[in-house]
């Protein structure tokens, strides 16, 4: 009798162990070349980083056999919250987010996530509101990045002096991010001041105006360093300083080397940047993007290297082609 209570023990563990093997079965992640990959950029337009970033991003994909549609969101907000409803509504695997703005997506996400649709954020951070919502970050690691800059302007101060800072697009995490990064790295050295921080709005003709409003605010011999969210932004500010016959009154720090700024610190315009490739951006998105899809746990923050660039070190990397 004890054995045959046994017998039915086991009988019912293996059934039990089939049922739960069969649901898991069921609920089993796609075949890589089965995975469809929905992504709403930024604003592929804007700078050469986001046209390579958006081929580099077809490429990779069809490398790794994975069918892609991809969406621009031309720099607008609403039309970005739009395209995520439209990659819902056609139940792609993973939804990826190049956020216009951290803030405005946070519902649309919300939304992805109650049906069930996986989100990856590239590039620029979502608001940390929506972190519960999303499955991780796939990008550079921008507070990083400023603090890179910082140590760059520190060295090339020699630990002295008075900044301003150019900033990118306000609302744009990315902006916040290295802008945060930069001071709060700044006020482990006493002897440097930030004086008046502004936004450039990544733009250099608009960089190139908030220099030269700077430079009427400040005469010579005030200004003794600058600091740049990106190249682009970098290079409007030479021009005003080349304008006004300044520039060498000035050491010039940046956080994402263009091919521009790689030519300016050849020329010694520029002290110190970072080197972020577009090309290693959208191959980790990609891959990042395909293990999610697949069912591959990945970890939340998902950085790239970014290593900081000075003349010393400058002939270790290519001329960037963005």
């Amino acid at each position: 009798m004890k054995k045959r209570f046994i017998t039915v023990i086991l009988c019912l563990t293996l059934v039990f162990v089939l049922v739960g093997c069969g649901s898991s079965g069921d609920e089993a992640a796609p075949d890589i070349d089965e995975v469809v990959i929905g992504i709403t950029n930024n604003n592929v337009g804007i700078d050469s980083y986001q046209t390579t970033h958006y081929e580099t991003f077809r490429e990779e994909a069809e490398e790794l056999g994975v069918e892609t549609v991809r969406l621009d969101a031309t720099g607008d907000p609403a039309l970005q919250v739009n395209q995520i409803e439209d990659l819902i509504q056609q139940q792609v695997d993973v939804i990826v987010v190049w956020p216009v703005s951290g803030d405005a997506i946070v519902p649309a996400v919300r939304n992805a996530n109650q049906q069930g649709i996986p989100v990856l954020i590239a590039n620029s951070p979502i608001d940390e509101s929506g972190f519960e919502l999303v499955e991780g970050f796939a990008g550079p690691d921008n507070l990083t990045q400023g603090k890179y800059a910082a140590q760059m302007m520190k060295e090339a101060l020699d630990g002295e002096g008075k900044v301003v800072e150019l900033m990118g697009l306000p609302g744009y995490v990315t902006a916040h991010q290295r802008s945060d990064g930069f001071n709060e790295e700044v006020e482990n050295y006493s002897g440097i001041e930030v004086i008046e921080t502004q936004p450039a709005d990544w733009d250099r003709s608009r960089a190139q105006e908030v220099m030269e409003d700077f430079l009427t605010k400040f005469p010579s011999g005030q200004i003794d360093g600058v600091y740049a969210a990106d190249d682009n932004i970098a290079m409007g500010a030479i021009n005003a300083l080349e304008e006004a016959g300044r520039l060498d009154e000035v050491k010039i720090t940046s956080a994402t080397m263009f091919g521009d700024g790689y030519d300016a610190m050849k020329e010694g315009k520029i002290y110190g940047t970072i080197y972020q490739s577009p090309v290693e951006d959208a191959r980790k998105t990609v891959q990042t993007a395909v293990r999610i899809a697949t069912g591959e746990e990945v970890e939340f923050f998902n950085y790239f290297d970014t290593p900081k660039v000075t003349l010393d070190n400058i002939d270790e990397y290519e001329r960037p082609i963005w």
